[in-house]
């Protein structure tokens, strides 16, 4: 019987020990998926223009759903991954007075991942738990160990390895989401450079973006994982297989006959 999304982001929140809701990212490519999307989930609009990443700081901390159209992006680098505007001269000068150099630019502005233009309607970021509709990218927002824990998961449970990344100079939330989808492969990056001062993250956090039609499969793996390995509960747990001189025993004491049992945390 296939897990509810509620049950999923439950399992994943516990044995992952995440700080976030896990992120369902839903792209919506007609009028007609965008209004029955509205709908049939309870969502809130921006209010005015906002980046991507804040649309998912509604999700990730608030638990909210968001469903967010062109006019409502307030970030251009994520207006070209959603396809929602075209390369022009402003962007690839922008980038190469960064770097000084003009072909540098139009290599990072060129080749960073995209959808065809004019391809979606609006994209819906929410709480797993919360999804009504299939989405089609889940994302988190999590540290390194845990990070490293789905890579595994994910790795294991679709016998796929090693994984190649997809990193670029920016657009990491939303061009890495765009990625996994077109992909239909697992993806991590690094948060963009700005995103700790603006506020759109808060631990650096690295972002981890897993296809929705493999999240079951990779939390099965993971339940099967842990009830192989019970001592094993929490990412960074694991102890390095060359490391076998780190080994803990259980501690016995033996008191003696009539001695005064410490009270007060060892104060006799």
């Amino acid at each position: 019987m296939p897990r509810s999304y509620r049950e999923m982001e439950d399992i994943l929140m516990r044995e992952l020990h995440l700080y976030h809701h896990p992120i369902a990212v839903t792209f919506l490519s007609t009028e007609d998926e965008m209004n029955l999307f509205k709908e049939i989930t309870p969502h809130v609009i921006p209010a005015r223009p906002l980046t991507y990443c804040q649309w998912e700081i509604a999700a990730r901390m608030q638990g909210q759903t968001v469903v967010g159209e062109k006019k409502q992006l307030g970030c251009h680098n994520a207006r070209i991954s959603f396809g929602w505007a075209g390369i022009d001269e402003d962007d690839i000068e922008a980038v190469a007075q960064e770097y000084a150099s003009r072909e540098v630019a139009e290599l990072i502005v060129g080749s960073k991942p995209r959808l065809p233009l004019d391809s979606l309607q609006g994209v819906a970021v929410g709480p797993l738990g919360n999804a009504v509709m299939d989405p089609h990218v889940i994302h988190f927002y999590c540290d390194n160990f845990q990070s490293h824990r789905l890579a595994v998961e994910y790795m294991a449970a679709t016998k796929t390895h090693p994984l190649r990344p997809m990193i670029c100079e920016s657009s990491s939330a939303c061009g890495g989401g765009v990625f996994c989808w077109r992909e239909q492969s697992f993806n991590v990056t690094p948060s963009c450079t700005g995103s700790y001062n603006s506020g759109k993250t808060e631990r650096g956090e690295v972002n981890v973006f897993i296809p929705a039609s493999r999240l079951e499969e990779t939390v099965e793996f993971l339940e099967q994982r842990l009830r192989r390995m019970p001592e094993n509960t929490f990412p960074g747990a694991d102890i390095c297989k060359n490391c076998s001189l780190i080994v803990f025993r259980k501690g016995f004491q033996k008191m003696d006959e009539g001695a005064a049992v410490p009270q007060n945390g060892g104060d006799s």
